[in-house]
This record gives structure tokens, C-alpha cells and sequence, in this order.
């Protein structure tokens, strides 16, 4: 049975009538299509590139809606892209390694560097319309969101135990009846805490990309991220705490509205023999689950193609034949890889040669440069990295196995992790520059905004998918609190570990570019990195310079791939995979 908090039984209100539930619900979705319409007609206008900001609080409400959509249309794009790109990867073994490297690779570029190429493809894809500026903004989000989500997903595929995939044989399962019945129910729980992060990078993204200058081009776009730019580029504190405060009251909306409820909904995935007491309880789940629209209607709907699909895949061979998980995996076309591979040596030449011609303008004083702050950077990266691993490891165990701590803790942390790391650049730099430090060791502490998130997050969904049985187990025996750590909780939470430290390094690379460069009312402030060459190459349009730090980033991630984290993933694979 499951014990339900009272104080969140109480918010439910258990004497409202499914007649106001469905009212709720119906609201909702009107607001959705106003939504949709709104966005439309402004997407199907003239494009404007440059928008005058208003620092008038009334402004706020319409920049906020702006700004919302942009990382709602990305988010989702990002987790359809996760979900496909994770599972390809997962099942293909000829190319997994090709496609986890690539993948390491992108999330580890920053944001800026994709923002001449995408801007540009946008705009001429969709001329005379708002929409391919509009696209540029999304997708440049998207780079922001995707990655974390992306790798989330494959370690959950690569770490579901043995005997599950097993059974899915036994029953013969196909294709589809497997990846809705057991391989998203098991990913479930990462990709929810991951989506947290995601959208804090979607924050991050957002107030960098809707005000940029990229050669003679200016674009300002209405937002939170033009607001609070030119907020703090004219030093209007009024106008800086007035958005702050807009974003962190978005932020606690969401985590009220959208992720403690898909926080509670995911906790009955969690893989365990014997349930536990504690559960994660949302007076909104309880709230929308008793409405009977929402009971009904998507049932049906999903019913009437669900059913169809179902009993054309029971007469398929894949339901009829029992084979081998290793024969079912090895099974695939030679002739289409064979095509991909072709496909992406042609795209790849074609690029290495644009590239060639485009790197022979610089200069050896551009590149030494590059060369001494790529070694500057890379020292920066790496230090956050283990403050960040520091403290947030004991933390997000203790946050994933006491639900007293998590009730208090938990709700903090996800609105300090949703709260974008540069909004508290300015305050965090007007701080460094009137107690006369620098951002030589300031940027580290930049950094750490955009890291120590994904470690923390990580590390608490490892610690609430530990089966309880096994805690159970542990106690039992008499663990002392050494053997607790090195035989449950860290082979515990291993898989997840090394996901949050994959993608909380690309974050730090991506905050580099923040960090080591900025404007801050009439100064710039910057230190030797590769991030700062970006940012100044980004003002002045030095696309070669853009090019070479991108180039040099990518080298650095692939050996730090090939080296470390290659071999992590394999050995989370291997030994500390839960399985009988």
C-alpha cells in the first residue's frame, strides 16, 4: 500500500469535483492553443532583426511568454533527438563508438560556435518571415539542451540488466512493444532529472543567443535574455533584479507545475523487488489524475492506435521467433551503414577542405594565442569539474536516500539548478570587481554554475533508482558506512556518475565563453582562454579564429574520451551493470 504525505493530500483537495478538474484542464489547453495562434501570427511577420527592449516592467509578461516558447519548442525537439540518437547508438555497435565521440564532441562546443552557421542556414532556409530568425534562436537552444539528454539516455539502454532483455525475448516483444514496456519505463527516471538540467542550459543558451552581434549583424530578439542584457550593459539594477526575479518565479512555477509532478509520476519505474515506503508525492499529479478528461480521452485515443499496431506486429516474425539478444543486436544492414558511412566521409571532405581554406588567413600570433588559452581553459574545465564532483556527490546521495533531507533540499536545488547560470554572471562579477579580483580565478567559480548541476542531478537519480531491497540488504548485514559507499552506493550510482561528469564538462566548456569574456556596463572584462577568443573572434566576426578554438575544443574532448571517459562507460557497462 502506498502511504500518501497528508499535508500533500490536503492540497489536493479531495472534495473537488471532477467538474472543476476538467474546467482546470479545459483552461489549459486554451491557453496552449493561445498560445500556438499568438506565436504563429509573430513567427509568420516580417522578419525584424533588431527589437527595441523596453526596460518597463509591464514589457515583462509579453518577453517572458517569448522567451518560454523558444525553450519549450526546443526542449521537446531535444528529446525526440535524445531519445533516437541514444538509441541508435545503443544498438549499433559498428558505429556506437563513432557516435558517442561525436556526440562528446558537440556538447562540449559552445553555444557561440554554432551561431554563425546556424543564424545564417535559418535565414536563408525561411526568408521574409520572422520564423528563420525565430528557428536560428530555437536550434541554438537546442545545442544547449540536447546533449546531457542524449547521453542520459543511451547509459539507461546500455545499463538495463540482462535478464530483462532476456524476458522481452521470452514474450517476444518486438521492437515497439520493447522500447515502451521496458526501455523507457527504465530511462524514465534520467531523463526527467536530466530534463531539469536541460532546461537550465535551455536558460543558459537563451540569454546569449536572443541579443548577439555577429560582424555587421546585430540581432535582438524580445525576450528575458535581450532584457537582462541590456540591462546589465546600461547598469540598470532596477531592471537587473526586476527579470531575475521574473526568471526565478518561472522557474518555481515550473518545478511546482511540471517536475515534481513528472518526479512523482517516474518513481513507479524504479527498479525494485520490494516497494518502498518513502515515495515522492505531487499534490498537481494527485490533482490532474482526477480528472476525468484526462482519464479518458488520452486512453482512447492512444487505444485506437495502439490495439491496430499491436496485432499487426503479433503476426511478424520478429514476434513469432525467439532469437539470441546478442544475435538480435549484431542483425543489422550492412548495405545502409555502408551508405551513412559514405554519406558522411563525402560531408566531412567537403568541410575539411572549406576549413583548410578558411584557417590559412590566421596568423602564428592568432594561433599561439589560441594554443595558450586552449591550456588555460582546459586547467579551468578540469578544476571546476572536481569542485563540482566534490560536493555534490555525498550531497545528491543524501538528497536520493533521505526523503526528510530531499522534502527540503530537493525543491532548492532544482530551482537553483533551473535558474540560468548567466543571470548570476552580472551579480557574480560586479561582486569580483569591487573586492578588485580578476577573472583569472574568478572564472572557475563562473564555471562551477554551469557544471556542478549535471553532476548533482545525476547523482541523485543513481541514488533513487538503487532498489530498496538491496538497501535493505545492506542494513541487514550491517554495512559499515565505507562498505555502504564502496559496495552499494557508488557501484550504485556509477552509470549515472559518469554521465553527469560527461555532460557537466561539456557544460564547462560551454560556460567557458561567459566566463572568460564579458561586457559589464562600459568595461570588458577577460582572461587568457579559448573562450574569450571565441567570444571577442564572435564580436568582431573573425570566423577563422571561431573555426581554430572549435577545432582545438574537439581535440582536447576526443582524447579525454579515447582516454577516460570511453573506458568509464565500458567498465559501467560491464561491472557495476545491476543485473542476477
Amino acid at each position: 500500500m502506498r502511504i500518501q504525505h497528508p499535508f500533500a493530500r490536503s492540497l489536493v483537495f479531495a472534495r473537488t469535483g471532477p467538474f472543476f478538474i476538467d474546467a482546470c484542464v479545459a483552461l489549459c489547453g486554451l491557453a496552449i492553443f493561445f498560445s500556438v495562434v499568438r506565436t504563429g501570427v509573430y513567427w509568420m511577420g516580417k522578419p525584424v532583426p533588431v527589437v527595441p527592449i523596453s526596460h518597463s516592467l509591464s514589457a515583462l509578461p509579453v518577453y517572458a511568454f517569448y522567451s518560454i516558447i523558444r525553450i519549450g519548442i526546443a526542449y521537446l525537439l531535444s528529446l525526440v533527438f535524445a531519445i533516437t540518437y541514444g538509441y541508435t547508438a545503443a544498438y549499433n555497435p559498428r558505429i556506437e563508438a563513432w557516435m558517442i565521440a561525436v556526440l562528446d564532441i558537440l556538447q562540449s562546443i559552445p553555444v557561440l560556435s554554432f551561431l554563425p552557421p546556424v543564424i545564417l542556414a535559418m535565414v536563408a532556409l525561411v526568408p521574409g518571415h520572422q520564423m528563420g530568425i525565430e528557428l536560428g534562436i530555437i536550434l541554438l537552444i537546442f545545442t544547449g539542451q540536447v546533449w546531457n539528454l542524449a547521453f542520459s539516455f543511451y547509459s539507461s539502454l546500455k545499463s538495463i540488466p540482462r535478464e530483462m532483455l532476456e524476458a522481452s525475448r521470452i514474450y517476444r516483444y518486438s521492437a515497439w512493444q520493447r522500447f515502451w514496456q521496458l526501455e523507457m519505463p527504465y530511462a524514465a527516471i534520467g531523463l526527467v532529472w536530466n530534463s531539469i538540467v536541460s532546461v537550465a542550459g535551455g536558460w543558459f543558451a537563451l540569454i546569449a543567443c536572443e541579443m548577439f552581434t555577429m560582424g555587421d549583424h546585430n540581432f535582438q530578439l524580445p525576450g528575458l535574455g535581450s532584457y537582462l542584457q541590456t540591462a546589465t550593459a546600461s547598469g540598470d539594477i532596477r531592471a537587473l533584479v526586476a527579470g531575475f526575479a521574473v526568471v526565478i518565479l518561472i522557474v518555481v512555477a515550473t518545478d511546482q507545475l511540471v517536475w515534481r509532478p513528472m518526479i512523482a509520476w517516474s518513481d513507479k519505474f524504479k527498479f525494485e523487488q520490494v516497494e518502498s515506503a518513502d515515495r515522492v508525492v505531487s499534490p498537481i499529479l494527485e490533482f490532474f489524475r482526477r480528472s476525468t478528461l484526462l482519464s479518458s480521452l488520452p486512453g482512447r485515443i492512444w487505444h485506437s492506435f495502439e490495439e491496430p499496431i499491436y496485432r499487426r506486429l503479433a503476426r511478424s516474425k520478429e514476434c513469432r521467433v525467439v532469437r539470441p539478444i546478442d544475435e538480435d543486436t549484431a542483425r543489422k544492414s550492412s548495405a545502409s551503414l555502408w551508405a551513412l558511412a559514405v554519406a558522411a566521409i563525402a560531408i566531412v571532405g567537403w568541410g575539411a577542405l572549406q576549413a583548410i581554406l578558411m584557417l590559412r588567413t590566421l596568423t602564428w600570433p592568432d594561433v599561439r594565442l589560441l594554443l595558450e588559452g586552449a591550456g588555460a581553459t582546459f586547467l579551468r574545465v578540469n578544476a571546476a569539474l572536481l569542485i563540482s564532483a566534490a560536493w555534490t556527490i555525498p550531497v545528491g546521495v543524501a538528497i536520493g536516500f533521505n526523503p526528510r533531507i530531499a522534502r527540503i533540499v530537493q525543491p532548492i536545488a532544482q530551482v537553483l539548478a533551473s535558474v540560468p547560470a548567466t543571470a548570476f554572471f552580472p551579480i557574480l562579477l560586479i561582486g569580483l570587481v569591487r573586492v578588485g579580483g580578476g577573472l583569472g580565478v574568478g572564472s572557475i567559480a563562473l564555471m562551477l554554475l554551469g557544471t556542478q548541476w549535471y553532476i548533482l542531478f545525476n547523482v541523485i537519480a543513481g541514488a533513487m533508482s538503487i532498489p530498496s531491497d538491496l538497501r535493505e540488504v545492506a542494513s541487514l548485514f550491517r554495512f559499515t558506512r565505507w562498505q555502504r559507499w564502496t559496495r552499494l552506493i557508488l557501484p550504485g550510482i556509477f552509470p549515472y556518475l559518469i554521465t553527469g561528469m560527461v555532460t557537466a564538462s561539456g557544460g564547462a566548456w560551454n560556460a567557458s565563453v561567459f566566463a572568460e569574456y564579458t561586457h559589464l556596463q562600459d568595461r570588458t572584462l577577460q582572461t587568457i582562454g579559448l573562450g574569450a577568443q571565441i567570444e571577442a573572434a564572435t564580436d568582431s566576426g573573425r570566423f577563422p579564429v571561431i573555426l581554430l578554438a572549435t577545432i582545438l575544443i574537439s581535440m582536447m574532448v576526443v582524447t579525454m574520451n579515447r582516454l577516460v571517459w570511453r573506458r568509464l562507460y565500458r567498465l559501467a557497462e560491464t561491472r557495476y551493470k545491476l543485473e542476477g
